[in-house]
């Protein structure tokens, strides 16, 4: 009997100097491993990494993981400002094929309703191959936000997270079913499977 939901191979970067060089303790990937586990009911491989605020050593990375790991969607948190170690979007982009702005745009916008400081925040999003990259902010708390958004904000503020399951069907990739209490993922009637029976 096939398994009910299809499995993800999802990787997870941490960027940061310090914690990568064990100054402090890594708060990014556990961050990202504990909001994903919730929101997906797929079984998921996670593939980590701790790296510096290196260009190329991120964009290595990012290739890695999409192409020898064959990652369906790879998070990363950290190094998204302006300071001058702050790579991570400029690494992103080197890898791409295409890019996705509306991801960065969203995550400022729900942002903004917390710091005036979040238009300082260059996230982006692209696409490598058949999978989906996007670089989340370095602090737990805004990850959360980001990908689940301000449901009881008036009006209530969708997070990323709703689009990036139909974006992955687009680029080929396996169905990815969410816990509607946690993020409800948008897709058209016509991409919709109907619900996994779990015995």
């Amino acid at each position: 009997m096939s398994a009910p939901f299809d499995p993800v191979r999802i990787g997870i970067v941490s960027i940061s100097d310090r914690a990568s060089a064990g100054v402090y303790e890594d708060k990014g990937l556990p961050a990202l491993k504990a909001w994903l586990g919730r929101a997906l009911k797929n079984p998921v491989e996670w593939v980590e990494r701790l790296i510096p605020d290196e260009q190329d050593g991120i964009s290595a990375t990012l290739i890695e993981l999409v192409d020898q790991a064959q990652c369906h969607l790879v998070l990363t948190t950290g190094g998204t400002g302006p300071a001058p170690r702050d790579v991570t979007p400029e690494a992103t982009v080197a890898v791409a094929h295409r890019v996705m702005p509306g991801f960065g745009e969203q995550m400022r916008q729900i942002s903004l309703a917390f710091v005036p400081t979040a238009i300082l925040s260059r996230q982006v999003a692209v696409i490598r191959g058949g999978a989906l990259i996007i670089n989340l902010p370095g602090q737990p708390k805004a990850i959360a936000e980001t990908l689940q958004g301000l449901p009881s904000a008036t009006p209530p503020v969708p997070g990323i997270f709703a689009a990036v399951p139909y974006c992955i069907d687009l680029i080929g990739g396996p169905y990815l079913d969410t816990d509607d209490s946690v993020c409800r993922a948008f897709r058209p009637k016509s991409a919709q499977r109907p619900p996994a029976s779990v015995t």
